[in-house]
């Protein structure tokens, strides 16, 4: 009898998965957050063996042998990897649940909105080969809006603008429902991409994908700002082809980060133009809630401010607010099963 309980016990340890461009967060019911790793797979390309996972997969990007390659399997917050993804999905339950041939999970895990039904059956497959008992799926926006703590089931307007690593999603909510939504394939990853674009054009100089990273952290905004640093940059001369160090100003940086940034301000201002009048309303009183990595941008909510002319806010834990909506779903799970795009499999 005692055995027959712990095996509940761990049939019962559910989990939400924030299966992210660049994080996969994961929530376990009843203990919150227990992980918080890279997406990425590093993988010997002769064999097709996994080498790691992770954080420490992603330490590799740049710096691994040719037969050996560091893999990100999501593109734009979409399965680009399907068995890279699994496999990743799999190292991870396995990380939370050490006795994997008792767990067998119920899974919530996020999607973007504008995702195809092709694209969502890939995500339940990759969580069922994962070892998940069934698979069900949310929307990110909605996730991130319960994550936020905004009142999703009153029946009045809700925004919330959530920039991913590969998507910006932007949403309006009321009455536990997405009235009006849109997805860009723009988030954290464009806008790397944008810094390395300038930087070539610019100086000649190559960078990788976690220099520019570090570039947009340091330096990078989206709205002039008060005190803004130089940046001292390393790579590899274009033409020469030797190590070169250069300095770039603030400035510049937003010159580079400004096509991606301007497609997030039109997404929120298309959804804004599709709002019911009601709804705009509420939103001009209550502000728009602004999650996700992307939203840490310097100067980000302050141009969207500018732009629109109603207040932004910014979530209390914008990285995670997409995993934590996820558990809240588990934690209450019969309450917000209404929430959740109905799974095509139990």
């Amino acid at each position: 009898m005692a055995s027959t309980l712990s095996s509940l016990q761990f049939l019962g340890r559910d989990m939400a998965v924030d299966l992210g461009t660049a994080n996969t967060l994961v929530y376990v019911r009843g203990r919150g957050i227990v992980l918080d790793e890279p997406s990425v797979v590093a993988k010997n390309m002769h064999t097709g063996a996994i080498l790691a996972v992770g954080a420490e997969a992603k330490r590799m990007i740049g710096r691994t042998p040719t037969h050996i390659q560091a893999v990100r399997p999501l593109r734009d917050g979409v399965i680009s990897e399907f068995e890279d993804t699994a496999q990743m999905l799999r190292y991870f339950i396995q990380a939370v649940h050490r006795r994997m041939f008792l767990a067998k999970p119920r899974v919530v895990v996020c999607v973007p909105s504008g995702i195809t039904g092709v694209e969502q059956r890939a995500v339940e497959e990759a969580a069922i080969q994962a070892g998940a008992r069934s698979a069900y799926i949310i929307e990110e926006p909605m996730a991130a809006a319960i994550g936020s703590g905004m009142p999703i089931h009153e029946p009045t307007g809700n925004m919330i603008v959530d920039i991913g690593g590969g998507t910006t999603e932007v949403a309006v909510i009321s009455l536990g429902g997405i009235v009006t939504s849109q997805s860009i394939r723009v988030g954290g990853d464009e806008l790397d991409e944008a810094i390395i674009t300038y930087i070539r054009k610019e100086y000649s100089l190559m960078l990788g994908e976690r220099t520019a990273e570090q570039i947009k952290l340091s330096v990078g905004s989206a709205f002039r700002q008060a005190e803004e640093p130089d940046a001292e940059i390393r790579g590899r001369d274009q033409i020469s082809g030797l190590p070169k160090t250069i300095v770039v100003s603030a400035e510049e940086v937003r010159r580079a980060l400004k096509e991606p940034v301007d497609a997030i301000v039109e997404a929120v201002k298309g959804t804004l133009d599709r709002t019911p009048p009601e709804l705009a309303a509420d939103i001009m009183d209550r502000g728009i809630v602004l999650t996700g990595g992307g939203g840490l941008l310097s100067g980000l909510d302050e141009r969207l401010r500018h732009e629109t002319g109603i207040p932004i806010h910014l979530a209390e834990n914008p990285l995670a607010s997409v995993v934590l909506g996820s558990g809240k779903c588990l934690e209450e799970f019969e309450t917000l099963k209404k929430v959740m795009i109905s799974s095509t499999r139990r």
